[in-house]
């Protein structure tokens, strides 16, 4: 039998524990209405389950022994297997409407997985999948913890964020030094953030660059020195002490700043 060999450059890590890829296809069990993408592949060990469940599956896998390993194996995926980069896709032309995206991912591209399904927020309405236990923590994370950072709050300003399980790093071939964890993103129903996105996303972005100071500080670079807005409250804070919502107040402090200049 043809075996993909894992490469470290694409940071492949294949899940050999099948009761642990159950239950991440088990993670848009209430989403089968959708089609569903599933981003990095490798042997296929994640896909047979969706497969299995029912799932319009159509996957996309950059590596292209990987590639030949699922033509062979997955003949019901004929025309469903996109070979290349997903951080390249145009997602508006893969699917006629919403879709789902699940995967394995590739530890060295997760965070970029999830912005770009920020950019792409209004067509997918669950994200779910295993990466890096940190990350995982990292977008799941609320105010006030360490983890707490810049994709946080951009993630949860449109998703409700769920960490389900961490997994052992036993369970893969080879080996990843660092324990992963299994999130699921579902699509809350804010449709818009009540200020300007993309004055928003330069706040959050700017208040985190210097995380430890509070955010008469750390906005010095937008707001400069002497904005008269510094004495309200909300400037004696960390940015990591912040909610979605108090962010939006932020920016829409910063609006009214930069109006006024």
């Amino acid at each position: 039998m043809r075996v993909v060999r894992p490469k470290k450059a694409l940071g492949q890590h294949f899940l050999k524990d099948l009761q642990i890829a159950e239950r991440i296809a088990d993670t848009l069990s209430d989403y089968k209405q959708f089609p569903v993408l599933e981003i990095g592949p490798g042997m296929g060990v994640l896909t047979s389950f969706l497969l299995d469940k029912g799932h319009d599956l159509s996957v996309v896998e950059l590596d292209r022994e990987s590639v030949a390993y699922l033509e062979q194996h997955f003949p019901s995926l004929h025309g469903k297997i996109f070979a290349e980069d997903f951080l390249k896709q145009d997602l508006k032309n893969l699917f006629p409407g919403e879709f789902c995206i699940i995967g394995n991912y590739p530890y060295n591209i997760s965070s970029q997985i999830f912005f770009k399904v920020l950019d792409y927020k209004e067509l997918i309405p669950c994200c779910s999948g295993m990466l890096q236990k940190e990350v995982a923590e990292r977008l799941a994370a609320g105010p006030g913890s360490k983890t707490y950072g810049i994709l946080s709050v951009l993630l949860q300003a449109w998703y409700d964020v769920e960490y389900l399980f961490t997994v052992s790093e036993k369970v893969f071939d080879p080996p990843p030094k660092v324990k992963s964890g299994v999130i699921r993103a579902v699509r809350n129903k804010r449709t818009e953030l009540g200020c300007d996105e993309g004055l928003f996303k330069t706040v959050v972005k700017t208040s985190f660059n210097q995380r430890r100071k509070t955010l008469r500080n750390s906005m010095k670079p937008i707001l400069g020195k002497d904005c008269p807005d510094y004495p309200l409250p909300i400037f004696d804070k960390r940015p990591e002490q912040l909610s979605v919502e108090q962010f939006v107040e932020l920016t829409l402090i910063t609006e009214r700043h930069l109006r006024a200049q």
